[in-house]
């Protein structure tokens, strides 16, 4: 979630330059040429000559060094309610620091990161590091996803061979993806931009220039949270590449809501069940959970804690959205939901790993959009509605919002982090919202 560089509802309603070296492959081996070349998509000698194939092996001492700052957590006392209402609950965090210290084993989501092809390639001067799988059919339609925040291109993974390996998941040929899931700038093992300008209109360039050195001509865009945000900028941008775009956290308060949310009172009269609905939704958020994004959105330097505490950063990046929160306290609670232990713990120590607790703050300094705000966008829009996302869409806002709107569909089960949480639904409705784009 987005907040404009004020610390005020209303102006919120209006508003490494290198990658971690460790494991980063050349392509002075034969099969690291052949991975170059596929990802380029046989582009020209120079295209192909400016990504670089990469892995990321995390050295012992650091994941050693992890659990010795762990235990050494200096824990404050307990809450002194018995909810979420001042924040993260002491008995998450401590069955948290217990799993991640005691059973947690980082290597294996290694593994299957480095099981995918990644890359890194320089545009506009940062290393922007992706994942490119493309898919054994034919026709397939090339699709970049983009993460949010707290999250990484760990919320993809599951959903990367459903997408591009359709037959073997209930689907069709014709359902297949190529998928380009790149890390955002300052993010996961993306270079952490020097100096300032990398908004999400910046980024969204970045990402139409990357597909187009990858050899796609035609191309949709998927995303949700900081995702939705540059994907919307893509669509903004037009590039005559881009088809569509799918969002799973739609920009699409109306001006007369947004200014009665403005104002903190009672939602307008005439709002149908699913309009009252969202408006509780959005003023819960706006008057109970905006604070981290202010916090990141004015001051993101002042974060040194939770670059050096990983409990610190795990209690930040879990007080995102009540409902997440919510969910997550009950998977350590040991009750089972879209998410497991080990989800949880893989996004956090990537970030904690890739250093970028500060890195990735910076981002919500840099956007000066509004972020709910209907951004006029011409092309075709598909929107996916979960209904634990910080606001469910009504339908009606979303055809306001988007003229051009070919799919909408409001989902039983899901939050904020859609693909991780519930990813066969997920699938279904990527596949479903760009279907009739593949005959045209």
């Amino acid at each position: 979630m987005s907040s404009g560089s004020s610390s005020t509802r209303r102006d919120f309603l209006a508003a490494s330059a290198t990658v971690s070296a460790i494991g980063l492959a050349t392509a002075a081996s034969a099969e690291a040429l052949d991975l170059v070349a596929a990802a380029s998509g046989g582009g020209s000698a120079a295209a192909d000559a400016a990504i670089r194939p990469f892995k990321f092996e995390a050295p012992e001492a650091e994941l050693a060094d992890l659990k010795r700052r762990i235990a050494a957590t200096r824990w404050p006392e307990r809450e002194t309610v018995n909810d979420r209402t001042q924040g993260v609950q002491l008995a998450t965090m401590r069955a948290l620091a217990e799993a991640w210290q005691s059973d947690y084993d980082w290597r294996k989501v290694e593994a299957r990161l480095n099981g995918w092809p990644q890359f890194i390639t320089e545009i506009d001067g940062l290393d922007i590091h992706f994942i490119h799988v493309r898919s054994k059919h034919e026709h397939a339609l090339p699709m970049i996803i983009t993460h949010g925040w707290p999250g990484s291109v760990v919320e993809q993974l599951k959903v990367i061979d459903p997408l591009t390996n359709p037959t073997a998941h209930g689907g069709s040929a014709a359902d297949a993806f190529d998928l380009v899931i790149p890390s955002l700038p300052g993010y996961g093992f993306s270079g952490k931009p020097t100096t300032t300008g990398w908004g999400p209109e910046r980024t969204a360039r970045a990402w139409t220039q990357l597909m187009k050195r990858l050899g796609y001509s035609r191309f949709v865009a998927q995303g949700g949270d900081w995702g939705d945000a540059i994907s919307e900028q893509m669509a903004l941008q037009a590039p005559p590449e881009l088809l569509a775009i799918h969002t799973n956290m739609p920009a699409t308060i109306p001006d007369d809501i947004a200014a009665a949310l403005a104002g903190g009172g009672a939602p307008p009269a005439g709002l149908t069940p699913d309009e009252r609905g969202a408006y509780e939704q959005i003023d819960f958020f706006y008057k109970h959970g905006l604070g981290y994004a202010q916090e990141m959105a004015n001051r993101p330097q002042t974060l040194y804690g939770i670059a050096d505490s990983p409990i610190g950063l795990a209690a930040w990046m879990l007080d995102h959205d009540d409902r997440s929160t919510g969910m997550i306290s009950r998977v350590f609670a040991g009750q089972a939901e879209g998410l497991s232990r080990e989800d949880v713990l893989d996004n956090i120590t990537l970030y904690w790993l890739t250093n970028t607790a500060v890195s990735s703050s910076r981002l919500y300094w840099e956007n000066k959009l509004a972020f709910f705000a209907p951004k006029h966008i011409k092309i075709p829009v598909a929107v996916s509605v979960f209904p634990d996302e910080i606001y469910a869409s009504p339908r009606s806002w979303a055809e306001k919002a988007f003229p051009k709107l070919i799919h909408f569909n409001r989902l039983e089960k899901g939050g904020h982090f859609a693909a991780w949480e519930q990813p066969a639904a997920f699938t279904s409705e990527v596949r479903d919202a760009f279907r009739s784009l593949r005959a045209a």
